[in-house]
């Protein structure tokens, strides 16, 4: 499993909270925290200042309280939590699994799942509605796909021709899967 994590495992940067006009960048690697500042100011003798920089074993930042605390301000309470879940080993490798296998993953899924795991984070929401996995779901429920189809889902969309043609509604099916297709409309219009 340590394959699939990269050297880099988070990396995010912004601008502090007014008024402060400095710039923050966040790398987490395998072994540091590594926090990087840029002096954003009109005075004269800041121009040209090179950014600090603090790197951090993770141990050591996980018992540096006032690194934490300037993280929460820059970054929020969520990116925190996420750093200190990432320092204390804590990896979620379904997260770093590719694209391509996750939709492979994904085509085994019943559509109730697909609408549950679809909530759970913005890469799982972009792919539980991306056109390769809708294809695939409306390829399960019809012999093949002629060129009227395929010219239709480019106009449509796959998961609109799914749930416009072959979805049977069913009084069992779940909120859920019908609450994500109607924020995949709203999003959409």
């Amino acid at each position: 499993m340590a394959s699939l994590l990269n050297e880099i495992l988070f990396e995010t940067a912004g601008q502090g909270p007014p008024p402060s006009k400095d710039f923050y960048q966040l790398v987490i690697t395998r072994k540091e925290v590594i926090w990087r500042c840029w002096k954003i100011s009109i005075r004269t003798e800041s121009r040209g200042a090179p950014p600090g920089e603090t790197k951090q074993v993770h141990d050591d930042f996980l018992n540096d309280s006032r690194m934490q605390e300037l993280l929460a301000v820059v970054f929020g309470n969520r990116i925190l939590e996420y750093t200190l879940t990432l320092c204390r080993g804590h990896f979620d490798y379904l997260e770093r699994l590719p694209d391509k296998l996750l939709l492979k993953i994904l085509s085994y899924l019943s559509l109730q799942d697909i609408g549950h795991l679809s909530q759970t984070s913005n890469r799982f929401r972009k792919l539980c509605n991306s056109e390769e996995i809708w294809k695939k779901t409306v390829l399960g429920h019809c012999d093949g796909i002629t060129e009227h189809m395929e010219m239709l889902a480019k106009v449509m969309g796959w998961k609109k021709i799914f749930f416009g043609f072959y979805y049977e509604k069913n009084p069992d099916s779940t909120a859920s899967l019908a609450k994500e297709e109607d924020n995949t409309n709203t999003a959409s219009q």
